[in-house]
Protein backbone atom coordinates (compact mmCIF):
# COMPACT_ATOMS: atom_id res chain seq x y z
CA UNK A 1 0.00 0.00 0.00
CA UNK A 2 1.39 3.82 -0.69
CA UNK A 3 1.67 5.49 2.78
CA UNK A 4 2.42 8.89 4.11
CA UNK A 5 4.05 9.77 6.72
CA UNK A 6 4.37 12.99 7.97
CA UNK A 7 6.45 14.27 10.41
CA UNK A 8 10.20 12.81 10.88
CA UNK A 9 10.95 12.71 14.04
CA UNK A 10 10.87 9.86 16.66
CA UNK A 11 7.41 8.58 15.77
CA UNK A 12 6.91 9.09 12.29
CA UNK A 13 10.56 8.07 11.41
CA UNK A 14 10.30 4.75 13.27
CA UNK A 15 6.76 4.27 12.32
CA UNK A 16 7.28 4.83 8.06
CA UNK A 17 10.43 2.51 8.46
CA UNK A 18 8.88 -0.31 9.83
CA UNK A 19 5.81 -0.28 7.82
CA UNK A 20 8.53 -0.49 4.99
CA UNK A 21 9.87 -3.33 6.67
CA UNK A 22 6.77 -4.98 5.96
CA UNK A 23 6.49 -4.28 2.19
CA UNK A 24 4.51 -1.04 2.19
CA UNK A 25 5.80 1.67 0.29
CA UNK A 26 6.25 4.69 2.40
CA UNK A 27 7.19 7.91 1.98
CA UNK A 28 8.39 10.30 4.71
CA UNK A 29 7.85 13.95 4.59
CA UNK A 30 9.08 16.66 6.90
CA UNK A 31 9.24 20.16 6.01
CA UNK A 32 12.31 20.81 7.73
CA UNK A 33 14.87 20.51 4.15
CA UNK A 34 18.22 20.21 6.42
CA UNK A 35 16.73 17.14 8.12
CA UNK A 36 15.22 15.42 4.92
CA UNK A 37 18.48 16.10 3.08
CA UNK A 38 20.35 14.63 5.88
CA UNK A 39 17.96 11.50 5.75
CA UNK A 40 18.75 11.16 1.79
CA UNK A 41 22.18 11.04 2.82
CA UNK A 42 21.81 8.32 5.24
CA UNK A 43 22.20 10.35 8.35
CA UNK A 44 19.47 9.84 11.25
CA UNK A 45 18.50 12.25 13.51
CA UNK A 46 17.83 10.11 16.45
CA UNK A 47 19.71 7.50 18.55
CA UNK A 48 17.48 4.45 18.30
CA UNK A 49 19.19 0.68 18.36
CA UNK A 50 18.62 -0.96 14.93
CA UNK A 51 16.69 1.81 12.80
CA UNK A 52 19.90 3.13 11.17
CA UNK A 53 20.20 -0.10 9.65
CA UNK A 54 16.57 -0.72 8.48
CA UNK A 55 16.40 3.10 7.50
CA UNK A 56 19.11 2.21 5.15
CA UNK A 57 17.90 -1.26 3.97
CA UNK A 58 14.73 0.41 2.88
CA UNK A 59 15.73 3.33 1.27
CA UNK A 60 17.78 1.02 -0.93
CA UNK A 61 15.07 -1.63 -1.75
CA UNK A 62 12.99 1.79 -2.80
CA UNK A 63 10.00 0.93 -0.64
CA UNK A 64 10.77 4.00 1.64
CA UNK A 65 11.87 7.69 0.63
CA UNK A 66 11.77 11.16 2.25
CA UNK A 67 10.68 14.21 0.85
CA UNK A 68 9.56 17.90 1.67
CA UNK A 69 6.47 18.26 -1.33
CA UNK A 70 3.02 17.90 -0.18
CA UNK A 71 1.53 17.84 -3.06
CA UNK A 72 4.25 15.05 -4.45
CA UNK A 73 3.04 12.82 -0.75
CA UNK A 74 -0.68 13.54 -1.26
CA UNK A 75 -1.37 12.29 -4.26
CA UNK A 76 -0.21 8.96 -4.15
CA UNK A 77 -0.78 8.66 -0.58
CA UNK A 78 -4.10 6.27 0.09
CA UNK A 79 -3.33 6.72 3.68
CA UNK A 80 -1.46 9.89 5.38
CA UNK A 81 -0.20 9.49 9.07
CA UNK A 82 0.19 12.05 11.17
CA UNK A 83 3.05 11.67 13.63
CA UNK A 84 4.10 15.16 14.55
CA UNK A 85 5.20 16.49 17.92
CA UNK A 86 2.43 18.00 20.03
CA UNK A 87 4.49 19.64 22.69
CA UNK A 88 2.71 21.07 26.12
CA UNK A 89 2.30 24.65 26.81
CA UNK A 90 3.26 26.29 29.71
CA UNK A 91 -0.46 25.30 31.33
CA UNK A 92 0.16 21.75 30.31
CA UNK A 93 -2.51 22.15 27.33
CA UNK A 94 -1.07 19.76 24.34
CA UNK A 95 -0.03 22.35 21.58
CA UNK A 96 -1.85 21.21 18.16
CA UNK A 97 -0.19 23.72 16.10
CA UNK A 98 1.55 21.20 14.06
CA UNK A 99 -1.44 18.99 13.67
CA UNK A 100 -3.32 21.83 12.48
CA UNK A 101 -0.69 22.56 10.20
CA UNK A 102 -0.41 19.09 8.63
CA UNK A 103 -4.48 18.65 8.40
CA UNK A 104 -4.19 22.19 6.33
CA UNK A 105 -1.61 21.16 3.92
CA UNK A 106 -3.04 17.80 3.55
CA UNK A 107 -6.44 19.10 2.56
CA UNK A 108 -4.71 21.91 0.50
CA UNK A 109 -3.20 19.14 -1.90
CA UNK A 110 -6.01 16.48 -1.65
CA UNK A 111 -8.23 15.66 -4.87
CA UNK A 112 -9.72 12.43 -4.03
CA UNK A 113 -10.26 10.19 -1.04
CA UNK A 114 -8.12 10.11 1.36
CA UNK A 115 -7.65 8.08 4.71
CA UNK A 116 -6.10 10.78 7.37
CA UNK A 117 -4.39 8.87 10.72
CA UNK A 118 -3.46 10.76 13.58
CA UNK A 119 -0.65 8.72 15.23
CA UNK A 120 0.34 12.09 17.34
CA UNK A 121 -0.02 11.83 21.50
CA UNK A 122 -3.35 13.93 21.12
CA UNK A 123 -6.33 15.39 23.32
CA UNK A 124 -9.87 13.90 23.10
CA UNK A 125 -11.56 15.57 20.32
CA UNK A 126 -8.77 16.19 18.12
CA UNK A 127 -9.85 13.63 15.79
CA UNK A 128 -13.17 16.14 14.86
CA UNK A 129 -10.58 18.86 15.18
CA UNK A 130 -9.23 17.77 12.10
CA UNK A 131 -11.63 16.88 10.07
CA UNK A 132 -13.04 20.16 10.63
CA UNK A 133 -9.71 21.76 9.44
CA UNK A 134 -9.74 19.48 6.79
CA UNK A 135 -13.54 20.54 5.81
CA UNK A 136 -13.32 24.17 5.96
CA UNK A 137 -9.91 23.65 3.58
CA UNK A 138 -11.50 22.03 0.81
CA UNK A 139 -14.72 24.52 1.12
CA UNK A 140 -12.21 27.49 0.73
CA UNK A 141 -11.16 25.73 -2.50
CA UNK A 142 -14.32 24.97 -3.45
CA UNK A 143 -14.50 21.41 -3.83
CA UNK A 144 -16.01 18.40 -2.52
CA UNK A 145 -13.59 15.25 -1.38
CA UNK A 146 -14.47 12.84 1.11
CA UNK A 147 -12.44 11.07 3.62
CA UNK A 148 -12.00 9.68 7.11
CA UNK A 149 -9.83 10.55 9.95
CA UNK A 150 -8.54 7.72 12.14
CA UNK A 151 -7.02 7.82 15.83
CA UNK A 152 -4.46 5.33 15.82
CA UNK A 153 -1.90 6.49 18.52
CA UNK A 154 0.92 4.79 18.90
CA UNK A 155 2.83 3.04 22.34
CA UNK A 156 6.60 2.92 21.52
CA UNK A 157 9.68 2.93 24.14
CA UNK A 158 12.06 4.85 23.44
CA UNK A 159 14.87 2.35 22.96
CA UNK A 160 13.07 -0.51 22.46
CA UNK A 161 11.08 1.38 19.41
CA UNK A 162 12.10 -1.22 16.15
CA UNK A 163 10.88 -4.69 18.50
CA UNK A 164 7.48 -2.51 19.72
CA UNK A 165 5.97 -1.61 16.65
CA UNK A 166 7.41 -4.82 14.70
CA UNK A 167 5.92 -7.15 17.07
CA UNK A 168 3.11 -4.71 18.92
CA UNK A 169 1.23 -5.96 22.13
CA UNK A 170 -1.99 -4.30 20.32
CA UNK A 171 -2.55 -1.83 17.63
CA UNK A 172 -5.48 0.77 18.56
CA UNK A 173 -7.79 2.13 15.64
CA UNK A 174 -10.26 4.78 16.32
CA UNK A 175 -12.91 4.87 13.88
CA UNK A 176 -16.88 4.31 13.43
CA UNK A 177 -16.24 3.48 9.49
CA UNK A 178 -16.15 -0.45 8.65
CA UNK A 179 -14.72 0.08 5.69
CA UNK A 180 -11.89 2.35 7.23
CA UNK A 181 -11.21 -0.40 9.86
CA UNK A 182 -10.85 -2.90 7.14
CA UNK A 183 -7.58 -0.42 5.21
CA UNK A 184 -6.25 0.02 9.02
CA UNK A 185 -6.53 -4.23 9.20
CA UNK A 186 -4.77 -4.69 5.94
CA UNK A 187 -1.97 -2.13 7.20
CA UNK A 188 -1.27 -3.41 10.14
CA UNK A 189 -2.05 -7.62 8.68
CA UNK A 190 1.65 -8.35 8.18
CA UNK A 191 2.47 -7.40 12.12
CA UNK A 192 -0.25 -9.99 13.59
CA UNK A 193 0.45 -13.20 11.95
CA UNK A 194 0.69 -14.89 14.27
CA UNK A 195 -1.75 -13.13 17.04
CA UNK A 196 -4.62 -10.93 16.46
CA UNK A 197 -3.62 -7.96 18.56
CA UNK A 198 -5.92 -5.06 16.00
CA UNK A 199 -8.63 -3.35 18.82
CA UNK A 200 -10.97 -1.47 16.96
CA UNK A 201 -12.85 1.02 18.84
CA UNK A 202 -14.42 4.54 18.93
CA UNK A 203 -12.17 7.49 18.03
CA UNK A 204 -12.74 8.82 21.30
CA UNK A 205 -12.03 6.09 23.27
CA UNK A 206 -8.82 5.39 21.25
CA UNK A 207 -7.34 9.22 21.72
CA UNK A 208 -7.65 8.33 25.65
CA UNK A 209 -6.06 5.03 25.35
CA UNK A 210 -2.55 6.97 25.13
CA UNK A 211 -3.11 8.96 27.64
CA UNK A 212 -4.58 6.43 29.81
CA UNK A 213 -1.59 3.66 29.12
CA UNK A 214 1.26 6.67 29.83
CA UNK A 215 -0.63 7.80 32.94
CA UNK A 216 -1.02 4.18 34.45
CA UNK A 217 3.25 3.78 33.87
CA UNK A 218 4.17 6.82 35.43
CA UNK A 219 1.56 6.10 38.66
CA UNK A 220 3.57 2.68 38.96
CA UNK A 221 6.40 4.25 39.01
CA UNK A 222 5.75 7.30 40.97
CA UNK A 223 4.50 4.56 43.70
CA UNK A 224 7.66 2.54 43.99
CA UNK A 225 9.55 5.68 44.63
CA UNK A 226 6.82 6.50 46.79
CA UNK A 227 7.62 3.04 48.76
CA UNK A 228 11.35 3.52 48.60
CA UNK A 229 11.47 6.65 50.22
CA UNK A 230 9.21 5.07 53.06
CA UNK A 231 11.33 1.82 52.93
CA UNK A 232 14.98 4.13 53.55
CA UNK A 233 13.55 5.22 56.57
CA UNK A 234 11.62 2.21 58.06
CA UNK A 235 14.56 -0.65 57.23
CA UNK A 236 13.20 -2.05 54.57
CA UNK A 237 14.32 -2.77 50.83
CA UNK A 238 11.87 -2.16 48.13
CA UNK A 239 14.17 -4.37 45.82
CA UNK A 240 12.75 -7.42 48.10
CA UNK A 241 9.56 -5.78 48.35
CA UNK A 242 8.85 -5.39 45.03
CA UNK A 243 9.92 -9.19 44.33
CA UNK A 244 6.96 -9.94 46.86
CA UNK A 245 4.44 -7.79 45.09
CA UNK A 246 5.58 -8.21 41.56
CA UNK A 247 4.77 -11.95 41.94
CA UNK A 248 1.24 -11.23 42.56
CA UNK A 249 -0.38 -12.31 38.67
CA UNK A 250 -2.71 -9.22 39.35
CA UNK A 251 0.87 -6.71 39.34
CA UNK A 252 3.62 -7.98 37.42
CA UNK A 253 6.72 -7.14 37.53
CA UNK A 254 6.88 -4.70 34.91
CA UNK A 255 7.51 -1.11 35.52
CA UNK A 256 8.10 -1.41 39.41
CA UNK A 257 11.41 -0.60 39.50
CA UNK A 258 12.55 2.39 41.80
CA UNK A 259 14.67 4.71 40.45
CA UNK A 260 15.93 8.16 39.84
CA UNK A 261 12.72 9.62 38.58
CA UNK A 262 10.77 9.56 35.33
CA UNK A 263 11.32 11.70 32.38
CA UNK A 264 11.60 11.64 28.46
CA UNK A 265 9.45 13.09 25.75
CA UNK A 266 6.62 11.09 26.74
CA UNK A 267 5.34 10.27 30.67
CA UNK A 268 5.71 14.13 31.45
CA UNK A 269 3.67 15.50 28.79
CA UNK A 270 1.26 13.36 28.10
CA UNK A 271 0.85 13.41 32.08
CA UNK A 272 0.15 16.93 32.13
CA UNK A 273 -2.08 17.03 28.87
CA UNK A 274 -4.08 14.33 30.61
CA UNK A 275 -4.65 16.65 33.78
CA UNK A 276 -5.47 19.77 31.50
CA UNK A 277 -8.19 17.60 30.12
CA UNK A 278 -9.95 17.06 33.61
CA UNK A 279 -9.44 20.73 33.58
CA UNK A 280 -11.38 21.82 31.06
CA UNK A 281 -14.53 19.27 32.32
CA UNK A 282 -14.08 20.71 36.10
CA UNK A 283 -13.21 17.21 36.90
CA UNK A 284 -10.55 16.86 39.86
CA UNK A 285 -7.68 14.24 39.49
CA UNK A 286 -5.70 14.11 42.92
CA UNK A 287 -4.81 10.46 42.00
CA UNK A 288 -3.06 11.84 38.64
CA UNK A 289 -1.52 15.05 40.39
CA UNK A 290 -0.23 13.14 42.94
CA UNK A 291 1.97 11.30 40.55
CA UNK A 292 3.70 14.13 39.05
CA UNK A 293 4.22 15.71 42.26
CA UNK A 294 6.31 12.65 43.56
CA UNK A 295 7.62 12.39 40.40
CA UNK A 296 9.58 16.14 40.98
CA UNK A 297 9.84 15.36 44.36
CA UNK A 298 12.07 11.78 43.06
CA UNK A 299 14.29 13.38 40.74
CA UNK A 300 15.66 15.55 43.86
CA UNK A 301 16.09 12.26 45.85
CA UNK A 302 20.01 11.55 44.51
CA UNK A 303 21.26 14.97 44.85
CA UNK A 304 19.74 15.36 48.46
CA UNK A 305 21.99 12.03 49.14
CA UNK A 306 24.81 13.18 47.93
CA UNK A 307 24.85 16.38 49.64
CA UNK A 308 23.91 14.80 53.11
CA UNK A 309 26.39 12.38 52.49
CA UNK A 310 29.04 15.01 52.11
CA UNK A 311 27.53 17.61 55.07
CA UNK A 312 28.07 14.72 57.53
CA UNK A 313 31.51 14.31 56.55
CA UNK A 314 34.09 17.11 55.58
CA UNK A 315 31.24 18.77 53.54
CA UNK A 316 29.97 19.12 49.73
CA UNK A 317 31.64 22.52 48.44
CA UNK A 318 34.92 21.43 46.12
CA UNK A 319 34.04 17.74 45.58
CA UNK A 320 34.71 16.47 42.44
CA UNK A 321 31.74 13.85 41.22
CA UNK A 322 31.34 11.38 38.76
CA UNK A 323 27.86 11.30 36.73
CA UNK A 324 27.26 8.21 34.47
CA UNK A 325 24.27 8.42 32.48
CA UNK A 326 22.37 11.68 31.40
CA UNK A 327 19.71 10.16 28.65
CA UNK A 328 16.53 9.69 30.73
CA UNK A 329 16.65 6.08 30.18
CA UNK A 330 18.97 3.90 28.29
CA UNK A 331 19.33 3.13 24.89
CA UNK A 332 18.37 6.63 23.61
CA UNK A 333 19.53 10.03 23.22
CA UNK A 334 16.89 11.77 24.60
CA UNK A 335 17.39 14.25 27.32
CA UNK A 336 13.97 15.38 27.47
CA UNK A 337 12.55 16.06 31.63
CA UNK A 338 15.67 13.97 31.86
CA UNK A 339 16.26 13.59 35.99
CA UNK A 340 20.36 13.96 35.49
CA UNK A 341 19.49 17.70 34.71
CA UNK A 342 18.07 18.20 37.99
CA UNK A 343 21.02 16.42 39.66
CA UNK A 344 23.77 18.49 37.93
CA UNK A 345 21.79 21.75 38.78
CA UNK A 346 21.43 20.80 42.50
CA UNK A 347 25.15 19.65 43.07
CA UNK A 348 26.59 23.26 41.31
CA UNK A 349 24.26 24.97 43.54
CA UNK A 350 26.69 23.61 46.42
CA UNK A 351 29.81 24.67 44.47
CA UNK A 352 31.06 20.76 43.33
CA UNK A 353 32.68 19.99 40.43
CA UNK A 354 30.96 17.79 37.99
CA UNK A 355 32.66 15.00 35.58
CA UNK A 356 30.18 13.95 32.63
CA UNK A 357 29.88 11.06 30.90
CA UNK A 358 26.89 8.97 28.47
CA UNK A 359 27.58 6.63 26.12
CA UNK A 360 25.29 8.45 23.31
CA UNK A 361 23.32 11.53 24.86
CA UNK A 362 26.63 14.01 25.34
CA UNK A 363 25.49 16.20 22.29
CA UNK A 364 22.07 16.41 23.38
CA UNK A 365 23.05 17.25 27.02
CA UNK A 366 25.48 19.77 25.40
CA UNK A 367 22.83 21.82 24.20
CA UNK A 368 21.02 21.80 27.51
CA UNK A 369 23.33 22.19 30.00
CA UNK A 370 25.09 25.66 29.79
CA UNK A 371 28.55 25.95 29.81
CA UNK A 372 30.28 26.06 33.32
CA UNK A 373 33.49 25.91 34.83
CA UNK A 374 32.72 23.26 37.19
CA UNK A 375 31.41 21.06 34.63
CA UNK A 376 34.02 18.45 32.55
CA UNK A 377 32.78 16.44 29.42
CA UNK A 378 34.47 13.25 29.68
CA UNK A 379 35.21 10.01 26.98
CA UNK A 380 34.58 7.57 28.89
CA UNK A 381 33.50 6.11 32.17
CA UNK A 382 37.15 5.70 33.30
CA UNK A 383 38.51 9.00 32.58
CA UNK A 384 34.71 10.62 34.21
CA UNK A 385 35.84 8.53 37.54
CA UNK A 386 39.25 9.30 38.15
CA UNK A 387 40.36 11.25 41.06
CA UNK A 388 36.85 12.02 42.01
CA UNK A 389 35.18 11.78 45.61
CA UNK A 390 32.03 9.92 44.68
CA UNK A 391 30.55 8.59 41.53
CA UNK A 392 26.37 8.61 41.08
CA UNK A 393 24.90 6.99 38.83
CA UNK A 394 22.06 7.79 36.82
CA UNK A 395 21.23 6.12 33.75
CA UNK A 396 21.94 2.15 33.53
CA UNK A 397 23.76 2.08 30.19
CA UNK A 398 24.35 -2.21 29.77
CA UNK A 399 28.35 -0.67 29.54
CA UNK A 400 28.40 -0.02 33.17
CA UNK A 401 26.96 -3.19 34.50
CA UNK A 402 30.34 -5.05 34.30
CA UNK A 403 32.61 -2.34 34.36
CA UNK A 404 35.85 -2.75 36.51
CA UNK A 405 34.91 -1.03 40.04
CA UNK A 406 38.00 -2.35 41.78
CA UNK A 407 39.98 -0.59 39.29
CA UNK A 408 38.07 2.32 39.45
CA UNK A 409 38.09 2.40 43.10
CA UNK A 410 41.90 2.70 43.10
CA UNK A 411 42.05 5.66 41.29
CA UNK A 412 38.99 7.18 42.83
CA UNK A 413 40.28 10.19 46.09
CA UNK A 414 36.63 8.84 47.66
CA UNK A 415 34.65 5.78 47.90
CA UNK A 416 31.01 6.39 47.39
CA UNK A 417 28.99 5.17 45.04
CA UNK A 418 25.13 6.52 44.45
CA UNK A 419 23.28 4.11 42.70
CA UNK A 420 20.08 5.71 41.23
CA UNK A 421 19.01 2.68 39.43
CA UNK A 422 19.92 0.01 41.99
CA UNK A 423 21.91 -1.57 39.45
CA UNK A 424 24.31 -2.99 41.95
CA UNK A 425 24.55 -5.74 44.80
CA UNK A 426 24.84 -3.85 47.89
CA UNK A 427 26.41 -6.55 49.68
CA UNK A 428 29.25 -6.69 46.71
CA UNK A 429 29.80 -2.99 46.43
CA UNK A 430 31.07 -3.18 50.48
CA UNK A 431 33.21 -6.16 49.60
CA UNK A 432 34.89 -4.11 46.49
CA UNK A 433 35.19 -1.20 49.31
CA UNK A 434 32.71 1.44 48.23
CA UNK A 435 30.28 3.39 50.43
CA UNK A 436 26.82 2.51 48.49
CA UNK A 437 23.81 4.40 48.65
CA UNK A 438 20.81 3.25 46.00
CA UNK A 439 17.24 4.01 46.05
CA UNK A 440 15.03 2.29 48.69
CA UNK A 441 17.44 0.63 50.53
CA UNK A 442 19.53 1.46 53.38
CA UNK A 443 23.07 2.46 52.91
CA UNK A 444 25.85 -0.11 53.47
CA UNK A 445 29.47 1.31 54.14
CA UNK A 446 32.60 -0.41 53.57
CA UNK A 447 34.22 -1.39 56.97
CA UNK A 448 31.02 -1.86 58.82
CA UNK A 449 29.10 -5.54 59.35
CA UNK A 450 26.62 -6.21 56.10
CA UNK A 451 23.28 -6.79 56.90
CA UNK A 452 21.68 -9.91 55.59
Amino acid sequence: MELLVIGTGYVGLVSGTCLAEMGHHVTCLDINEDKIRKLNQGLIPIYEPGLEEMVKRNVKAQRLRFITDYAEGVSKAQVCFICVDTPHQENGEADLRFVRSVATSIAEHMFDYRVIVNKSTVPVGTAHFVENIIADTLNRRGISVDFDVVSNPEFLKEGNAIQDFMKPDRVVIGTNNTDVAQIMQEIYSPFMLSHERLIIMDIASAEMTKYAANAMLATRISFMNELAGLCELIGADINKVRKGIGSDQRIGYKFLYPGAGYGGSCLPKDIAALRKQADHVAYETPLIDAVSQVNERQKRVMGQQVIDYFNQRSGIAHKNIAILGLSFKPDTDDMREAPSLVLIQQLLNENVKLRLFDPVAMENAKKLIPDHPHISWCNDEFEATRHVDAIVLMTEWKQFRFIDLTSILQHMHGRVFFDGRNQYNPQDMVKKGFDYISIGQIPYYAGEAIPK
